[in-house]
């Protein structure tokens, strides 16, 4: 989908609101007696265990009338009954594939993977195989726990490498949520752009939202008339003349954030073809800079971004936790052939 999704929000109640989808809908009788939701929902939903309803219950996944109630709700006649979930009902439908993935840790509330370049994340539209979520039903299957479902927290675009959470229970996922929507998640980001930025160090403030004109593209609208608040914090690494690498670290999680921002900015990814990085943006005008351009894209056929790390406190055992990945190969090779190319001069 996107380097970011675009994260929860919050209920009045401090609930935190997904993209919900309705899996079962029950209207009680109008000759329904008062009923804890947990025996009425077991009585109506085939395989339901209390557990089970008392857990998507604690997550906030029962609704009475749209509103969220607990396990020990009471019906009343005429009560519409809704079990929502953070993903559709038809991911129920998606076979387990055996992908290789790069598993960091695991425990039994979450899993971190650091994820290859390439790697769709979630299931949509005419993609309904060869993602991450077909790779992690594969593992839990293999692992013993074939009920188990990925339920995602934040997301990385398909040609994005690096670090990321998914949650393997509701309340796992909720208070994850939470974190991210809190801003309390550290994100960490390493990019290669186009260019030099002139201060070392910046943020980069500007509502994100869709493109007015190109629904595929996000963009930046610095008076806010459209889009969601977005800040980006960024640091020049490395200084290859007509390249440089930065760091990036997100204060919110809109979409494409670090794409928009930095094009916004006069510094789009390298090779980032939706926000016009797959040209020659800066450089000479000869035929031999030209023909190492493209080797550059050639060795790094994707946008340049990696998500290096993600630090978060533990939302079962509150245990502080922090996960670093090395720059994927792609993004340091090119990095070594750009500084070869300045030590030798430009051809």
């Amino acid at each position: 989908m996107n380097e970011e999704y675009e994260l929860p929000e919050l209920l009045s109640d401090g609930s935190v609101e997904s993209e919900l989808y309705e899996h079962h809908r029950i209207v009680a009788d109008r000759g329904q007696g008062l009923l804890r939701i947990d025996k009425f929902l077991m009585s109506r939903i085939e395989n339901a265990s209390r557990n089970k309803i008392q857990q998507a219950a604690k997550a906030g996944n029962i609704l009475v009338n749209n509103i969220p109630v607990k396990q020990n709700y009471r019906i009343k006649p005429l009560d519409i009954v809704s079990i929502v979930m953070t993903y559709p009902p038809r991911l129920n439908e998606i076979i387990p594939q055996e992908i290789p993935l790069n598993i960091v840790y695991e425990d039994n509330h979450l899993i971190v993977i650091n994820k290859e370049a390439g790697l769709v994340v979630h299931p949509g539209h005419g993609n309904w195989d060869g993602t991450l979520v077909n790779a992690l039903l594969w593992h839990f299957e293999k692992s013993g726990h074939k009920e188990m479902i990925p339920l995602l927290v934040h997301r990385i675009d398909k040609d994005t490498s690096g670090i990321m959470i998914v949650a393997k229970t509701e309340e796992a996922q909720t208070r994850l949520a939470r974190n991210f929507f809190d801003h309390t998640i550290e994100r960490t980001y390493q990019a290669i752009v186009w260019g030099v930025p002139k201060s070392t160090e910046g943020t980069i403030t500007g509502h994100i939202g869709r493109n007015l004109s190109n629904r595929l593209m996000m963009a930046v609208f610095p008076s806010g008339e459209h889009g969601k608040h977005a800040v980006t914090h960024y640091k020049l690494l490395r200084n290859l003349s007509y390249i440089s690498l930065l760091e990036c670290k997100l204060e919110t999680g809109r979409t494409h954030q670090i794409r928009a921002h930095l094009k916004y900015i006069g510094h789009p990814l390298f090779n980032d073809e939706r926000y016009g990085g797959d040209k020659i943006l800066r450089g000479t005008t000869s035929g031999a800079y030209k023909k190492f351009v493209e080797e550059c894209f050639n060795i790094l056929p994707r946008q340049a971004l990696h998500a290096k790390s993600l630090g978060f406190v533990h939302p079962i055992t509150r245990v502080k936790m922090f996960f670093d990945s090395d720059l994927p190969t792609d993004m340091s090779t090119l990095i070594d052939k750009w500084e070869n190319l300045i030590v030798n001069r430009h051809p």
